[in-house]
């Protein structure tokens, strides 16, 4: 490895001293900086929007490395034969897709940046440099971090490399726990201080197709998104490294402290969306729906999908902003990869079908196809005209999750073939949404021996309901133990006097309910006296009968009555499902399922590396071995 770091470290010198501002995401200075000085509020500009390029040139291979090693897509006979070699784990140095050069690049970036940024620049009261020198520090270690997800031990080094005499130096190889021990005390000091990540203004940019006549539209580029908070950065590395009480907390103060409420509540209000106003109509009980009854997107599942959409930004915590030509700065082979010509001419564009194209080199697989389509759908039956009953019992539809069909858009001969994913017709790649982070959490509380608060962040999501009652005094969410209550009034404060108007029951939802309709408690606000009068019948999503059935599935499962411990495993399995219904295709999959075998190796009731037994069980078909989980370093 120690020749190919030099290689690495002799091109960084060379790109340190030639890094410009030219395209998509151009400073107005013209001013170029040969001495290391960053000495102004310009220079500090500048040097931002050349970290935020560097982050352009990893974004398909962050796309590609993490979603082809993972189970959740399919080769077709149109594949590029790099990410055939990635799906199939027999990618060797020559693969386009593998470089830690991109990431190398990005480090040293950061590295100069944080070296000579003077951090004593003042406007008034106002420093006028610090929210980005914290926002250069969390892209670091972001970087760090996606390097030891794909090649374990790697080279560090926090200083910037300009000059050909530092190739020779020895820079130790180091795993992500050591990276963490190295960079946590620094990002500590500044993590829960309320900076907001850097606004340095509009910069406008060709970056979408428009709808519906796939029209190019010039749109500003939310710079505050394409930074990543640090409190979230740390939360991840901190998961990674099975330090979930730490994580937990620097999840916690993101969205109670940092992160906008209206990027936090991105869905209407639950109450507001059953499917007696959708495409079932009214439906008696033994009237199921047929599952081809449901349009593509129905009721939920329409709704999660605008978070791709043109000019939705409301869940998109980070994400990377491609340039929609090559005249305009870094482009993405992303979604042609998934049939969707994005750079095509108004000429092709003006041809039956266009900008879909046949050649589609990525599919859903079986499993996600399989995982989606036994998912269970929780719809209302109803029954009588007044507000009290007219909603007197949910039952279970067998037509599957919504958030695939949302986005899945299908030839209407049903050649299955022919499937486009939708969430690429944009060309940006995003990197955390909200949903992420409540997921990361539900990780964490499950990890900490509460698996109930992690069930509830998929059924009904952490808000006030936890401390509401109904009229005979039991609590709405009574799955969840009075301990684990206390918890998040305390040590975990989302439920506390202080952030609990945050977490509005009628504004935050279960992660499950983006897809699987009423699968959330059931509760509303009657009308006659003492309040809380009624509430509907109960939705099948139950704790105990959902975790019973995840049980079910597990061949190391022998037990009459689960433990503790078969049920965090068995949670964990939940949240993995919820992970693939979530996030499938965003590059994200083959990441959620090393860590989450990680936290099994770590501690199981089923013996010690449980964790390579499960992931082999998910991978072992497409040559995947505890051996080559990692790529060949170059």
């Amino acid at each position: 490895m120690i020749t190919k770091v030099k290689h690495i470290i002799c091109a960084l010198c060379v790109v340190c001293g030639s890094m410009s501002c030219s395209d998509m995401l151009d400073a107005e200075s013209t001013r170029q900086n040969i001495e290391p000085s960053i000495s102004s509020k310009t220079d500090s500009v500048f040097y931002a929007f050349g970290i935020l390029q560097a982050m352009q040139q990893v974004a398909d291979q962050y796309v590609f490395q993490g979603e082809m090693r993972g189970e959740l897509v399919k080769t077709t006979p149109y594949t590029d034969n790099n990410l055939r070699q990635l799906a199939n784990f027999t990618a060797d140095t020559s693969n386009k897709y593998d470089s830690a050069y991109v990431y190398y690049r990005l480090i040293n970036n950061c590295n100069y940046y944080i070296a000579y940024c003077d951090t004593a620049q003042y406007n008034g009261s106002t420093n006028v440099v610090i929210d980005k020198y914290i926002a250069t520090h969390a892209i670091r270690a972001w970087a760090y971090l996606q390097l030891t997800r794909n090649y374990g031990k790697v080279p560090f080094f926090t200083e910037p490399l300009t000059e050909i005499s530092q190739i020779n130096r020895d820079y130790p190889e180091l795993t992500l726990e050591e990276i963490v021990a190295q960079l946590s005390p620094e990002l500590e000091k500044y993590a829960a201080r309320r900076y907001p990540v850097p606004s340095l203004g509009p910069v406008n940019s060709v970056l979408t197709v428009g709808s519906p006549n796939w029209e190019s539209q010039n749109k500003a580029i939310s710079i505050s998104r394409c930074f990543i908070p640090l409190d979230v950065v740390l939360g991840d590395m901190y998961l990674e490294t099975g330090q979930y009480d730490a994580a937990a907390r620097h999840f916690v103060t993101y969205l109670s402290r940092l992160a906008d409420q209206t990027t936090t509540n991105y869905l209407a209000p639950l109450a507001s969306k059953n499917l007696s106003t959708g495409r079932f109509g009214q439906q008696d009980d033994d009237d199921l729906p047929d599952r081809n009854l449901i349009s593509r997107g129905s009721v939920r599942g329409n709704e999660w999908s605008i978070i791709f959409g043109r000019n939705n930004i409301n869940d998109i915590i980070s994400y990377i902003p491609m340039a929609s030509t090559s005249q305009n700065g870094q482009t993405t082979e992303v979604p042609l990869v998934f049939g969707f010509d994005y750079y095509a001419t108004p000429e092709e564009k003006s041809r039956s079908g266009a900008p879909y194209i046949d050649q589609i080199q990525l599919l859903p697989s079986d499993a996600l196809n399989l995982l989606s389509d036994s998912t269970e759908y929780y719809y209302y039956v109803s029954h009588g005209t007044s507000q009290i009953d007219l909603y007197d019992s949910i039952n279970i539809a067998k037509c599957g999750d919504m958030r695939l069909r949302s986005i899945l858009h299908q030839e209407a001969s049903g050649d299955s073939t022919l499937q486009w994913i939708d969430k690429y017709k944009f060309a940006n790649i995003v990197l955390y949404r909200v949903s992420t982070i409540w997921l990361r959490l539900a990780e964490c509380f499950n990890r900490l021996e509460m698996p109930d608060v992690a069930f509830a962040i998929l059924k009904d999501g952490i808000n006030e309901l936890m401390t509401m009652t109904y009229a005979d005094g039991s609590y709405v969410m009574d799955y969840v133990s009075n301990a684990s209550r206390e918890q998040l009034r305390t040590t975990y404060p989302l439920l506390s006097d202080e952030f609990s108007d945050r977490f509005n029951y009628q504004m935050i939802s279960g992660i499950h309910t983006h897809g699987a309709g009423r699968a959330a408690s059931d509760f509303a606000n009657g009308t006659g006296t003492g309040g809380n009068v009624y509430h509907y019948g109960s939705s099948p999503y139950q704790y105990d009968r959902i975790i019973g059935m995840k049980l079910k599935e597990i061949p190391e499962f022998k037990a009459d009555n689960a433990t503790k411990q078969d049920t965090i495993n068995a949670v964990e399995d939940l949240i993995c499902d919820e992970y693939a219904l979530e996030f499938a295709f965003e590059g994200c999959r083959y990441y959620d399922l090393m860590r989450i075998a990680g936290h099994k190796n770590r501690q199981s009731p089923y013996g010690a590396n449980y964790g390579d037994t499960w992931l082999t069980r998910k991978l072992g078909y497409k040559g995947w071995t505890p051996a080559n989980k990692y790529l060949p370093f170059k």
